[in-house]
C-alpha cells in the first residue's frame, strides 16, 4: 500500500491536471497518465469506501497532506459550469472520511476551466477552452475568490451584462447593472453599545486582546468596539458598508465578523461576505450571529430565508448546529463553538491546537511554600534558602506543567543555570525539600487534561501530530512516550462515552466524591459547573463533547449528564449566587448523537421553574452556604418532602407560600400579618 511519503512524491511529480497551490484536480480520464501505483491507490480508496465508479469522476489530490477527495460532477461534459453533487474527503493519516451531499443545495460549488482537468488529447478540450475564453473576455474571472459557488457565479454573469443560453454567454438585451437598493433598513441593525460586544469579550477572555495581534472589525457598525479597543492602545481597524464604507479592508491577525451575516438578506452576498472576511484573516476569524427558534421567528413577517422585524430590518436566525454547518460548508474549515452564536475559525492551525488544549487545562491554586527547615541535607537547603524566590518560581512552573520544564519554558533559566546548571538538576535538588505529592498530583492532572484534550480533538476531527504545537508534543512524549500511544488511549476514552453502563458506574462513583451534586439514580447526575474539573476523564469528555457543540460555559450554573440517552443539559439561572430560589431562565439540551442543540427559554414568570434546595449543589466555600442550608431545611418542611428533585412552577410555589401566609425576605421566611 502507498505511504504518505510516496503519495506526496507522486503528486508533486504530476504535470497534468488543474494545478492549485495546495492541490491538483484531475478527471478520471487522466488516470492512464498517472503512475500506476497512484491510480491503483485512488481506486482502492474508492472501493474501500464502497463508492462505485458512477458516484465520482474527479479526484482532488492534496500536495502537502496525505489526503484526497472523490468528487462527483454528474454533468461534467453536458453543463458548461457543472455543479458538485457529492464530495467524499478522505484523511489518510487519520484513516477517516467525510461525505458532503450537495444534491438539494441551492448554492453548490461549481467548476470552471474544465479543460485543465482533462488529458491533453481529450476530445472535449477545445470545446472547454472556448468556454473559458468566453468567460475571460466577459471579465468573469477578475475576482476568482467569488466564483466558486453557483449563485455567486450567476450574480457575476448578471452584473457583467450577460446571460447563459444553452451553456454559452450572450449579451443581455438591456445590460443589468447593480441591483436597486433594498427597501430593508440595514442601517437600523447597527445598535449603539456602551461595552464590548459578545465576540470581543470572548477574544478578551482568551487573551487575544493583549496587544500582540492586529484586529480588523468586518462590519463594525457605529464603531463602538473600535473606540473601546483604541482607548486601550490596540491596533484595530474596521469597515462597514453603511457607517464606514470608504475604509480600506486590510489583512489582520484577528478578523471579527460580529452579527453581520444575520442581517444580510441576500444569501449570495452573505456567503461572499464570509469568504471576504476569511481572506483578510491571518490567524483567527470570529463569526457570530443571532440565534432563534420557530417561536421567535413566527412573530415576524417571513422574507427569503429569514424575517422582517418590526423595525423593518432583516434577520436570519440560526440555531447553533445550523450556524456551525453553514460556516463549515462555506469555508470548508472547522468552526469551534465558543459561545451560543459565536464561533472561532482558525487559519493558524497551531494556534487552534493551543486554544483547544487550553480549554481542557485545569488551574489550581497551590499552597504557598514556606522556606525549608534545616535538616541533614543542609547544603542543599542552604542553597535553596539563598535563592528562595527563584526556586519557588521554578517549583510553581513544574506544578503548572506537571513535568520538569525545558530550557525555553522557564523565564529565569539563565539565573537557574548559574545556580545549579540545568532544570533537571534543579528539580533533583528540590524534590526532597518541596512537597513531592503536590508534583505527583500535578503530573496526574496534566496527563488527564491532555488525554481529555486529545479525545475531544478526535471527536471534533481535529489535526494530527504534525500540526501540534511544540509544547504539546513535549507533553505527549513525557506523559505517553509517543503520539501513537496517546492517540490510542484518547480513542479508547472517546469511544467509551457510548458505554451507558460505564457512564452509569462513573456517575454513581462521582456522586460519592464530588463536594455536592444530585444523582437521580439510573437517569442523571446534576452538579455545579465549578466541579466539572473534579470529574473522571471520561465524564469530562462526555460533557466536553457537548460543550464543543454549544460553546463556553460562562453563563451556565448547573450541568446535567443524562446517563442513558447520550444527552447533556445546561441550566442558566437568574440570581444563583445571591438568592435562595434562583429562577431558571434558559435550558440547553445537547443531543450528541444528532449533533444538535435545543434552546428552551422560560419567559412566563408563573410557569418558570425555581431551583429548589440550592444547597444540594454547593459546598462550604459558597458565601451563602450556611444560610442556604437553613433556608432549604425550612422549605422541605413547607413542601413536605425530604427529596431534592421536586418539580413545581414559580406560580405554584408562590401559591403554597400564600396558603401558609409566608413571604421570603433574603434567606428567611416571615409570617404575613393578616
Amino acid at each position: 500500500m502507498i505511504t504518505a511519503e510516496t503519495f506526496k512524491t507522486h503528486v508533486s511529480s504530476l504535470q497534468i491536471g488543474k494545478q492549485l497551490p495546495d492541490a491538483i484536480y484531475l478527471h478520471s480520464d487522466c488516470f492512464e497518465h498517472l503512475p500506476n501505483e497512484l491510480t491503483q491507490f485512488i481506486n482502492a480508496v474508492a472501493n474501500a469506501l464502497k463508492i462505485s465508479s458512477d458516484q465520482w469522476n474527479l479526484v482532488k489530490l492534496a500536495k502537502n497532506d496525505f489526503r484526497l477527495s472523490l468528487l462527483h460532477y454528474p454533468d461534467f461534459f453536458t453543463e458548461s459550469y457543472p455543479a458538485l453533487s457529492q464530495s467524499v474527503t478522505v484523511n489518510l493519516t487519520k484513516v477517516e472520511h467525510r461525505t458532503t451531499n450537495y444534491q438539494n443545495s441551492e448554492n453548490p460549488p461549481i467548476l470552471h476551466r474544465k479543460e485543465t482537468m482533462l488529458p491533453p488529447e481529450h476530445h472535449a478540450i477545445e470545446q472547454f477552452k472556448l468556454l473559458t475564453a468566453e468567460g475571460e473576455a466577459a471579465g468573469l474571472y477578475e475576482n476568482t475568490r467569488m466564483i466558486g459557488f453557483k449563485q455567486s457565479w450567476e450574480r457575476i454573469i448578471q452584473q457583467k451584462g450577460y446571460e447563459l443560453v444553452d451553456g454559452h454567454l450572450f449579451r443581455s438585451s438591456a445590460v443589468i447593472t447593480e441591483q436597486p437598493a433594498s427597501d430593508i433598513d440595514r442601517h437600523k441593525t447597527a445598535i449603539v453599545r456602551y461595552e464590548l460586544s459578545t465576540p470581543m469579550k470572548q477574544l478578551a477572555k482568551h487573551g487575544y486582546l493583549n496587544g500582540d495581534y492586529t484586529i480588523f472589525d468586518y462590519g463594525c457598525g457605529r464603531g463602538d468596539d473600535l473606540r473601546e479597543l483604541e482607548a486601550h492602545g490596540l491596533s484595530v481597524l474596521g469597515w462597514d458598508p453603511t457607517f464606514l464604507p470608504e475604509a480600506e479592508k486590510v489583512n489582520s491577525d484577528l478578523v471579527n465578523m460580529g452579527f453581520v451575516i444575520n442581517v444580510i438578506e441576500d444569501p449570495v452576498e452573505r456567503s461572499e461576505a464570509i469568504i471576504q472576511a476569511w481572506h483578510l484573516t491571518n490567524k483567527l476569524l470570529v463569526i457570530s450571529a443571532m440565534l432563534g427558534n420557530e417561536s421567535l421567528t413566527s412573530q415576524f413577517t417571513p422574507y427569503k430565508d429569514g424575517v422582517i422585524t418590526s423595525r423593518n430590518t432583516f434577520q436570519k436566525y440560526f440555531n447553533q448546529s445550523e450556524l456551525k454547518g453553514y460556516i463549515e460548508r462555506t469555508l470548508d474549515e472547522n468552526a469551534i463553538a465558543v459561545a451560543p452564536g459565536v464561533f472561532y475559525i482558525f487559519k493558524d492551525k497551531l494556534e487552534e491546537q493551543r486554544y483547544l488544549a487550553e480549554r481542557q487545562k485545569r488551574f489550581h491554586k497551590w499552597d504557598h511554600l514556606s522556606a525549608p527547615a534545616p535538616t541533614s541535607e543542609e547544603n542543599a537547603r542552604l542553597l535553596v534558602a539563598k535563592h528562595q524566590a527563584l526556586f519557588d518560581t521554578f517549583w510553581e512552573r513544574c506544578l503548572d506543567l506537571g513535568r520538569v520544564p525545558k530550557i525555553d519554558e522557564f523565564d529565569e533559566i539563565d539565573e537557574l543555570k548559574t545556580v545549579c546548571n540545568s532544570p533537571k538538576k534543579a528539580f533533583k535538588l528540590i524534590e526532597s525539600i518541596y512537597d513531592i505529592n503536590d508534583f505527583k498530583l500535578a503530573e496526574k492532572y496534566r496527563k488527564e487534561d491532555l488525554l481529555v484534550y486529545l479525545a475531544l480533538a478526535q471527536f471534533d476531527k481535529n489535526k494530527t501530530y504534525v500540526s501540534t504545537p511544540e509544547e504539546q508534543k513535549r507533553d505527549i512524549n513525557v506523559f505517553f512516550d509517543s503520539y501513537k500511544v496517546a492517540r490510542f488511549e484518547a480513542t479508547e476514552l472517546l469511544y467509551s462515552i457510548a458505554n451507558s453502563d460505564l457512564i452509569k458506574t462513573l456517575c454513581n462513583n462521582t456522586h460519592k466524591i464530588l463536594p455536592a451534586c444530585v444523582l437521580n439514580n439510573g437517569h442523571s447526575l446534576l452538579f455545579h459547573k465549578q466541579f466539572l474539573v473534579l470529574l473522571p476523564p471520561l465524564l469530562r469528555v462526555y460533557v466536553g463533547a457537548a460543550a464543543q457543540l454549544y460553546g463556553e460555559l460562562d453563563n451556565i450554573q448547573l450541568i446535567k449528564i443524562h446517563i442513558t440517552s447520550g444527552k447533556v443539559s445546561l441550566m442558566k439561572y437568574e440570581g444563583f449566587d445571591d438568592t435562595p430560589l434562583p429562577k431558571l431562565v434558559e435550558r440547553i439540551k445537547i443531543k450528541m448523537a444528532e449533533q444538535d442543540v435545543d434552546f428552551f427559554d422560560y419567559v412566563d414568570t408563573y410557569r418558570q421553574p425555581p431551583l429548589l434546595f440550592k444547597s444540594s449543589y454547593l459546598d462550604e466555600s459558597a458565601l451563602d452556604y450556611k444560610k442556604q442550608v437553613t433556608f432549604d431545611n425550612r422549605l422541605r418542611k413547607i413542601l413536605g418532602t425530604n427529596g431534592t428533585e421536586v418539580f413545581i412552577s414559580q406560580g405554584e410555589l408562590q401559591q403554597k407560600f400564600n396558603n401558609e401566609n409566608l413571604e421570603i425576605r433574603g434567606y428567611r421566611f416571615y409570617k404575613i400579618n393578616t
